[in-house]
């Protein structure tokens, strides 16, 4: 697609976008199912330009807003906004990605002026650097402003000022020159070659026809008899053998104790563990666990704590006193309201424990129906996948008709190509000879600017040669840096506060002994202070200590009476928990019946392969113990033969004799 085509493609996207209608992705399919001509290259640059426009949009709004506020761009409709936003989106992201070629491209395709104008404002060093980098660094961090948005403009900004160039000359009409008369080129023709006759089709050769081979034999799949035979026999003497050792255990001899004693025992696990000791070289020492205090345990308080809970003493006191007094006065008790009070929370708790189980039997319930409903989604999805297939062997026969079909199509393009290889000799020698006419310019051009850049590399170390002279000339003139101080005057800068240096030190002597008569006084007053609170919180330590003790007696008293008076667990009855349990048995019975017609029946086929895998599993585990053995031989073998198993030449001559003569 050309370059104006997907700049159009991606204003329009731009223009149809409403934030608070819909969302990206769901504006991006909309518009892509929209346009299905276009191939994948082109949809992946729409929708990224797209994106990076909307994600960004705080950074082309800045610019495009400005431009907008100046002279030129007042000139301009504010229809052709997203045409900016994606071109100013293009030159901050997506320049070293696209190049300057295919960017003057984009840039080209749209009306010139416009374009001057607008490049000419955003790519000024009076605006990029200023006001837009301001701007910029509001919204987002200035490491990212400089990183990630300045420095590929500033890399990218003499090809970008020759593209403005370029702009204002066609604005200008500097390029309308005289055309050159280019003289048509020889158009080279086709030798006039006798045709050759066309080949005769060969007769195909006949497909021979394979002789129907000879089945398998059944017993290539099963294991030899003699392996069940061996196997059947090590089980009877495994067996018997147990029932021989259980026989001589259960009969010994009775003049002997077969058991030892406790005592024995224990000097036998003692022994054993001072040789274990002993083998244990390198033994890192656990710290022993601390013991177990539980009786009287101390708990230090700090002074808050003690002052938390002597005004929380004090205020139970208060309130039994004020309680007291009312009873004096002739206030009411309250027994019979806490009796009531009691009845009623008994009764929330029996209520409580109805709604309880009334929640656990309609949890079990929905669980049933919940097994009941997935059982008839399993029914619908097995119908669904036989629809599924059904529908994917009618796409795969459309598919191969449509594959034929495109067969014959390639072939086609294949000999239209072919026919117009002909001409391509002569096009490639005319490119190769531009090729090396722009090469042979741009050598000229890079030694020219080499040589400028020479020269002015030697100015600027003239230049700075001679302030270098002129530096050292200035450090080599003497300086007097010795200056006479006169601690008894001033400085003489004319202040009203102005002291020397003596005077001074005097008042700082006499504001020094006045702090430290302050800091006296202050050290008096906060001991006497400390020591009554200390006095406060003694007297608090031993309110508490009273308090704690009658609070774990009435706490004692209160247990007693406590378990004189508990009784059995309230059992819960009501009508409706009645009928849910009635409901719970009906989904369960319905549940096991939904499940025995939905049970797989297991057919001759699939109980013979499980057999057969039976069998492959066994006979591998056979074969694995077989290993093990032999190699535990070879290292006996090795061990006998005074070679350690870990050496080299033992791993030499665990191998095979094909594997030693290779390593030979």
């Amino acid at each position: 697609m050309s370059h104006k085509k997907l700049l159009a493609c991606c204003v329009e996207l731009l223009d149809t976008f409403n934030p608070e209608e819909n969302c990206v992705e769901d504006h991006l399919k909309h518009f892509l199912k929209k346009n299905k001509t276009l191939d994948e290259n082109d949809q992946t640059f729409i929708v990224e330009v797209f994106s990076g426009c909307v994600r960004y949009s705080p950074i082309m709004k800045v610019v495009v807003d400005g431009f907008y506020n100046v002279k030129e761009g007042k000139r301009s409709l504010r229809s052709e906004r997203n045409i900016y936003v994606a071109l100013c989106y293009m030159t901050v992201f997506r320049l070293d990605e696209l190049g300057i070629v295919h960017f003057s491209n984009f840039v080209k395709s749209q009306d010139v002026n416009r374009m001057h104008n607008f490049f000419s404002f955003f790519l000024a060093d009076e605006n990029l650097k200023k006001w837009i980098k301001d701007e910029w660094c509001k919204h987002y961090d200035p490491g990212f402003t400089q990183d990630i948005l300045l420095k590929p403009l500033q890399r990218w900004m003499p090809e970008l000022e020759k593209m403005i160039s370029q702009l204002a000359d066609k604005v200008a009409n500097k390029n309308n020159l005289p055309k050159k008369v280019v003289k048509p080129a020889t158009q080279p023709r086709e030798f006039n070659i006798t045709q050759p006759k066309p080949r005769a089709i060969p007769v195909p050769e006949r497909i021979p026809k394979l002789h129907k081979h000879r089945p398998v034999p059944e017993s290539t799949y099963q294991p030899p008899r003699e392996q069940a035979l061996l196997a059947e026999a090590e089980e009877m003497n495994r067996r018997r053998a147990e029932e021989i050792l259980m026989d001589a255990n259960r009969f010994q001899f009775r003049a002997a104790i077969s058991e030892k004693s406790a005592k024995t025992k224990k000097i036998m696990a003692e022994i054993m563990d001072e040789e274990d000791a002993k083998l244990d070289f390198e033994k890192n020492r656990a710290r022993p666990l601390p013991r177990h205090v539980t009786e009287n345990i101390p708990i230090k308080l700090n002074t808050a704590a003690i002052l938390r809970e002597g005004a929380l003493v004090q205020k139970k006191e208060d309130d039994e006193l004020k309680k007291l007094l009312d009873l004096e006065a002739g206030a009411k008790d309250a027994s019979e309201f806490l009796e009531w009070q009691q009845k009623m929370r008994q009764k929330d708790y029996d209520e409580q424990l109805a709604e309880i189980e009334r929640r656990r039997l309609e949890g079990k319930l929905s669980h049933e129906e919940a097994i009941l409903a997935r059982q008839t989604l399993v029914k619908e999805n097995r119908q669904k996948v036989q629809d599924m297939k059904e529908e994917t062997k009618q796409l795969m026969q459309e598919y191969v008709h449509q594959r034929m079909e495109d067969e014959k199509e390639m072939k086609r393009l294949v000999e239209i190509v072919m026919s117009t290889h002909k001409n391509a000799i002569q096009a490639r020698e005319q490119l190769r000879e531009y090729k090396r006419k722009i090469v042979e310019e741009v050598n000229i051009e890079s030694q020219e600017l080499l040589r400028q850049a020479l020269e002015d590399e030697e100015e600027e170390m003239k230049r700075k040669f001679e302030i270098i002279q002129q530096i050292r000339a200035m450090e080599a003139v003497p300086v007097v840096r010795q200056k006479f101080v006169d601690l008894a005057s001033t400085a003489g800068h004319q202040l009203l506060s102005e002291l020397s240096i003596l005077e001074l030190k005097e008042r700082l002597g006499l504001m020094k002994e006045t702090q430290r008569k302050s800091e006296e006084e202050k050290r008096d007053e906060i001991l006497t202070a400390k020591q009554g609170k200390d006095k406060k919180l003694m007297d608090t330590l031993e309110q508490i200590s009273r308090h704690r003790a009658e609070t774990s007696k009435a706490a004692a008293l209160k247990l007693e009476k406590k378990r004189a008076t508990s009784g059995k667990k309230p059992e819960v009855t009501d009508p409706k928990l009645q009928d849910l349990h009635r409901k719970l048995q009906e989904k369960k019975a319905e549940r096991l019946r939904e499940t025995e017609k939905m049970k797989i029946k297991s057919d001759k086929k699939s109980a013979g392969r499980t057999q057969e895998l039976a069998r492959e599993k066994k006979a591998l585990e056979e074969n694995r113990w077989k290993e093990l053995e032999r190699t535990k031989e070879k290292q006996a073998k090795l061990v006998t033969q005074g070679i350690r198993p870990g050496t080299r030449s033992a791993q030499i001559l665990n191998r095979s004799p094909a594997a030693r003569k290779v390593s030979a």
